[in-house]
């Protein structure tokens, strides 16, 4: 049999995305570094402004309105283009484009710090959203492109760190920049340039990701259509109840124009050969539920603290230096979380809970932030703040791994942009509708107040209930009142934020949780074998990448193949784990060969080779060449015991050793070189890796996976007979056909060297109905299922015609079910025959039309079998005649 080739794309010329497998911690940093740098530069350009805007538009004379739109000018922005800049990513050199949205980013802080007026400085703000955009989605994606889900949790967790670094020294800047005559509130947009320049340099030395070169096919139609739907939303959302009526028929035209872009925008996505929102993301459960409350975690972030920088400056008279320090306790909050929760979610690969606990602090600190009011103390304030950034830190970059833990690796790009694109939706659609709502409740509690104080209106300056005020200038009555008014303002507008967080927390429930896979390219697009052929399931396993690792999720390496190891049907098969072995590659072993060929397919991916790990150059070290390190599983827990042995290029065996109780190891090399180290332990799968040694010590970590089995035997239902000759078919989360087998005389099978986890095991026999169940495999040692059939009944049959009784071709025969719901439908063929398959027991009707339509009833009872009907249809004139 000719050697297996890898399954490759066509269109992708290049090699695949570096794998995480490959990189050292540092080497990853060093990458990052650049791209972190980014992303403070994205986030800063709306902290920076926030406790800076009061100033602002009291200097170029702006109202409430102009507040809102400085912000939600740059969110807009962010949010249309945040799809378009992923689905960028898939198609072109993620690096050049996140150095192009940093270009952008640069123009549009240099113009918006010359800005004269609130219009030129809300179209510059424009500018920069854009540019935020392709900031924001192009750090998730590249970090999906080089980091393993499974790791991506403790890298997230440095991303929420820069997050919250940036978010408080953000306000501070700001503050400090306003404070400062010298400077002024125009440096608060000039600050960020030189820290995008400075990415812009890292980025371009440390950040080496391989070019895909495909055919490109820009969705310029989808694009538009997406831009147009946003903005007309965001539009009405931020006028309505200003310019016009909540209710009038602006709101029934911009409403309708919204449904109707937004329809044109999914048919033009669905026929798009390369659509910005690949439609068929949201058959995925998890990315659907993730958009939803992502959506939510939106708008009640960015749509309640938008406005805490008003909340401390008009409500409680502070400074804008002093308001950033406010806001401290909400980012430690956010810090923590992040890179708690990031690192417990690498540890354990699981993620659900920190969604669900991040749901409920979000909504409990909204409900208590919602009874605010400009003399509720301090400490009262933090601890609410503290529970808000809690939640936002569980909450925001989780829901985005998630996603990148479902979706196919080639749709990294769009799925990562979308959530993030929905996300920013939510934030402009909370800032616009929660800043229309604060203007007009400050309205009615600055009236009110004045009634109270018995203060005669007049005595208000001219659109004090409309502008941003300046509270040094007002008298102190009437300062009394501003303030109030905004402090019971801004706390309703958390109360209103409320909802969408508990809604996120409901939609988070419902989330089916995946164990983080350890590979980059898990889930990428390969052909998935079909289950009722076990042979050629087996090959197209063994086709696959090689994980990188050990184990069938492990992080892939190109052009390594998989040896396939049998899954021996039945329970008498041998419970030791095999020998390491090492495969040349490039080429089959003798025995992969002949097992390819034997008959047996039952086969589960084993790697063979792991990524290469080099080790530094130059310096003292200790005398020869030594390799040493550790030896866990992927949780993390050492292997005691674990053979190693270290070989060279011609298989000779040069050193062995074996780890310590705490999962330590130490091995010789005998002068600088490569060689491959081969590590096995009992209950593991083993693993063979290629290392370079230098004249310093190398530090090589090594991760075995827990070889579990999966055994079981298929039964008929009823009688509980054994059923020989069923085929068992073992898929992964995403689909991915991971074996399949034919059970033995008594019915069993069994699947050896799986990872632990949940897995789907389908069992169909072409006679019997298949049925398909859920199993979780246990981390060490046999997990038992057993699998009943139940008998499948066939029917067919032939429709007749007239009273001759011709074979009618082409006639429509429809199967009903005792409650009159259609079952199936087919035509009948060249001979007038149908047939149809797997039916439960119970009544049926079979309907046949053609002539005038004739209907015939059968029971299929609990034995199955074949049953024959045939239909006759009269012919008016045949039997008229």
């Amino acid at each position: 049999m000719s050697n297996p080739a890898a399954v490759t794309d066509p269109r992708v010329e290049a090699t695949p995305q570096p794998q995480a497998g490959a990189m050292t911690h540092r080497q990853i940093l060093e990458a990052l570094s650049g791209l972190l740098l980014g992303m403070f530069v994205a986030i800063l350009s709306s902290t920076v402004v926030s406790n800076a805007l009061p100033t602002i538009l009291a200097e170029l004379h702006g109202g409430q309105s102009a507040y809102t739109w400085v912000i939600t000018a740059t969110l807009l922005a962010t949010t249309a283009t945040t799809p378009i800049w992923g689905k960028l990513a898939d198609l072109t050199s993620k690096k050049l484009l996140v150095q192009i949205a940093l270009v952008i980013f640069v123009v549009g802080s240099a113009l918006a710090g010359l800005s004269q007026s609130t219009g030129m400085l809300i179209a510059c703000r424009v500018v920069q959203g854009i540019g935020v955009g392709g900031l924001t989605a192009l750090a998730q994606v590249i970090m999906a492109a080089m980091i393993s889900p499974r790791e991506r949790g403790r890298y997230s967790g440095y991303l929420g760190a820069v997050f919250a670094v940036a978010t408080i020294g953000g306000p501070l800047i700001g503050g400090v920049i306003v404070d400062t005559s010298w400077l002024g509130w125009r440096w608060c947009f000039y600050v960020g340039v030189p820290f995008a320049v400075i990415a812009l340099v890292v980025l371009q030395k440390t950040l080496k990701l391989p070019v895909e070169r495909r055919k490109v096919s820009i969705d310029y139609a989808g694009a538009t259509l997406i831009v147009a739907t946003v903005s007309l939303l965001l539009i009405w959302v931020s006028l309505a109840g200003d310019q016009y009526p909540w209710w009038g028929w602006e709101t029934a035209a911009m409403l309708g124009g919204t449904v109707v872009l937004a329809l044109l925008a999914v048919l033009v996505e669905t026929r798009a050969p390369e659509p910005i929102i690949p439609m068929s993301l949201f058959r995925h459960r998890t990315v659907t539920l993730a958009t939803v409350a992502s959506l939510m975690v939106g708008m009640a972030m960015f749509g309640a603290t938008t406005f805490l920088s008003q909340y401390f400056q008009l409500a409680k008279g502070y400074s804008p230096t002093e308001s950033g320090l406010m806001t401290i306790p909400m980012i430690a909050g956010l810090f923590l979380s992040s890179t708690i929760a990031g690192r417990l979610i690498t540890r354990y690969g699981r993620w659900k809970i920190y969604l669900i606990l991040g749901g409920a602090l979000l909504t409990a600190g909204m409900l208590l932030m919602g009874g605010a009011r400009a003399d509720t103390e301090y400490w009262q304030l933090a601890l609410f703040m503290l529970l808000i950034g809690l939640g936002i830190g569980m909450s925001m970059q989780n829901l985005v791994l998630a996603v990148q833990n479902t979706i196919p690796a080639h749709e990294l790009g769009a799925g990562s942009s979308v959530v993030a694109f929905f996300r920013t939706m939510g934030g402009a659609i909370g800032v616009s509708a929660l800043g229309a709502v604060l203007g007009t409740r400050v309205q009615d509690y600055v009236v009110d107040g004045l009634v109270e104080a018995r203060i005669d209106p007049a005595a208000l300056p001219a659109g004090a209930g409309s502008q941003i005020p300046d509270l040094d200038a007002l008298p102190g009555p009437l300062r009394q009142v501003i303030e109030d008014a905004y402090g019971h303002a801004i706390g309703d507008i958390f109360l209103f934020a409320a909802p969408a967080a508990f809604l996120s927390f409901l939609v988070v429930l419902f989330i089916r949780e995946v164990v983080l896979r350890g590979s980059v390219e898990d889930g990428a697009d390969a052909p998935a074998a079909t289950p009722a052929s076990g042979r050629h399931a087996a090959r197209a396993a063994a086709d696959a990448p090689t994980p990188a690792g050990g184990g069938v999720n492990g992080a892939h390496r190109p052009g390594l193949p998989l040896r396939p190891l049998t899954a021996e049907p039945g329970e008498g098969a041998d419970d030791e784990a095999p020998e390491p072995r090492l495969v040349t590659v490039g080429a089959p072993a003798a025995s992969d060969a002949a097992g390819a060929t034997s008959g047996d397919t039952g086969t589960v991916p084993v790697p063979v080779a792991s990524a290469m790990a080099t080790g530094p150059r130059g310096g003292d070290g200790l005398p020869g060449s030594g390799v040493h390190g550790t030896v866990h599983t992927t949780d993390g827990t050492p292997v005691p015991g674990a053979a190693l042995t270290l070989i060279d290029a011609g298989g000779r065996q040069l050193a062995r050793g074996s780890s310590g109780a705490n999962g330590d190891y130490s091995i010789t090399a005998p002068a600088p070189g490569s060689y491959v180290l081969i590590t096995a332990a009992d209950g593991h799968q083993p693993q063979a890796t290629t290392i370079v040694v230098a004249d310093q010590p190398l530090e090589h970590q090594v991760r075995l996976v827990s070889a579990a089995e999966l055994a079981g035997r298929v039964r008929q239902a009823g009688d509980g007979t054994p059923i020989a000759g069923a085929v068992a078919v073992l898929t992964d989360p995403q689909g991915e056909v991971l074996g399949s087998q034919a059970t033995d005389a008594d019915g069993a099978f069994t699947f050896r060297g799986i990872p632990a986890g949940g897995f789907t095991l389908a069992v169909s026999d072409g006679v019997h109905r298949p049925t398909a169940l859920l199993v979780e495999v246990a981390p060490v040692g046999r997990t038992r299922v057993d699998v009943e059939l139940a008998p499948g009944a066939t029917l067919s049959g032939t429709v007749l015609g007239g009273a001759a009784g011709r074979r009618l071709e082409d006639a429509r025969v429809t199967l009903l079910d005792g409650a009159g719901n259609v079952v199936a439908a087919t035509n009948t063929g060249p001979d007038g025959d149908y047939a149809f398959s797997d039916l439960a027991p119970g009544q049926y009707t079979v309907v046949a039309t053609g002539y005038p339509p004739a209907a015939a009833q059968l029971a299929v009872d609990g034995e199955g079998g074949r049953h024959e009907l045939d239909v006759r249809l009269a012919h008016p004139e045949e039997d008229g005649a």
